[in-house]
């Protein structure tokens, strides 16, 4: 039984790291083909604020000065209640502001869309920056009717403090694009994304729209996509160690999702095959990875391939405890998805959100 076990969890954290991204890739060379608006929609640009003064106004005028013809674009800056000068400075700005009661980013953008009257609804992080072209870039696959979700390519500045994640996300966004050509992307980013009015759906306030538009988009047989063309720019936290604070507070919406949001129902088998491989899995990795220690540990003297192994991951999480970085990136967010998953059973995810250490 110790001997089945190291090989699934063995087999298991090979394929959703290793060998899906590969299959994935490979498959998705013959996908992927571009559309174009022929003519541009009325977009609003909702920006889901909690005490953003200090990037608020840049914010704005990053927006107002995109490449889309203003009189096409609304700009809302949707307030969770925020105790500084968020308000007033959007506002000052040229912002349409909506102020609401303490409830979350989720509860506070769902207002924001019932208000507004757009084709398109797309949606920014108050510390974003976006090109110039990426609005245009973010609509013109909405020129196919089937699109409903398109989330745009955010690309993370580089951190002062050695933070690995910079190097992690362009794999996950080669991993995107070619989910993207095949059955749809499984996840999206806060940072720039769209959504076709008549498909947006109000989803529980602790889910958060990354996770859970896009497969809600594929459950209703619509398209959900990511334009890697559109680009939005942030900066990461500074270090590994922030980032795994980050990824605890992440992994627990996440967990929340994948265990109550209903992901795997009604979804075609390619979608499903993606959604178990790069979320369920990746999620499940930190557990895998205990899992796999313990029985290599029972398994010790049993033969030569035990052994190695063990050794390999003795010497892994060694480099990671000596500060070596992308070793020690992966073994504090697989950590991390294991005290996210135990603090989401011992106390439950809040709906609401503080600012991440040093992103502004």
């Amino acid at each position: 039984m110790l001997v089945a076990v190291f090989w699934i969890a063995l087999g298991l954290l090979a394929w959703t790291h290793v060998v899906y991204p590969l299959v994935v890739a490979v498959l998705a060379r013959r996908g992927g083909s571009s559309t174009e608006a022929r003519t541009l929609p009325r977009v609003t640009v909702i920006v889901a604020a909690y005490n953003e003064e200090t990037v608020i106004e840049r914010r704005i005028a990053n927006l107002q000065a995109l490449d889309y013809p203003a009189e096409l674009v609304e700009i809302v800056v949707t307030s969770d209640a925020s105790s500084d000068r968020t308000e007033e400075l959007a506002a000052a700005a040229g912002a349409r502001v909506i102020r609401n009661p303490r409830g979350g980013k989720v509860a506070a953008q769902d207002r924001a869309v019932r208000e507004t009257e757009s084709e398109l609804v797309a949606f920014s992080d108050a510390n974003a920056t976006w090109a110039p072209d990426a609005l245009r870039r973010l609509v013109a696959a909405f020129a196919d009717p089937r699109v409903a979700y398109v989330c745009g390519q955010l690309r993370l500045e580089a951190a002062a403090g050695g933070n690995k994640e910079g190097v992690y996300w362009r794999y996950e966004m080669a991993v995107r694009l070619a989910e993207s050509r095949l059955g749809g992307i499984t996840g999206g980013n806060g940072s720039i994304y769209a959504v076709r009015r008549s498909d947006y759906a109000e989803v529980d306030p602790r889910f958060g729209h990354d996770l859970s538009l896009p497969y809600l988009m594929i459950q209703r047989r619509r398209r959900a996509l990511y334009e890697p063309s559109a680009y939005a720019f942030e900066k990461p936290t500074p270090s590994n160690e922030t980032e795994y604070r980050r990824k605890v507070r992440m992994f627990e919406h996440c967990w929340l999702i994948v265990l109550r949001g209903k992901m795997l129902r009604r979804q075609p088998l390619g979608y499903l095959v993606e959604l178990v491989s790069h979320r369920h899995l990746r999620y499940a990795s930190g557990l895998l990875h205990v899992v796999l220690l313990a029985v290599s540990l029972a398994l010790v003297t049993h033969g030569w391939i035990y052994d190695v192994a063990l050794a390999g991951q003795v010497a892994f999480f060694a480099a990671a405890a000596a500060g070596v970085g992308i070793a020690r990136y992966y073994t504090l967010v697989s950590w991390a998805t294991v005290v996210a998953l135990w603090n989401y059973l011992r106390r439950g995810v809040p709906a609401t959100w503080e600012v991440a250490e040093g992103t502004r």
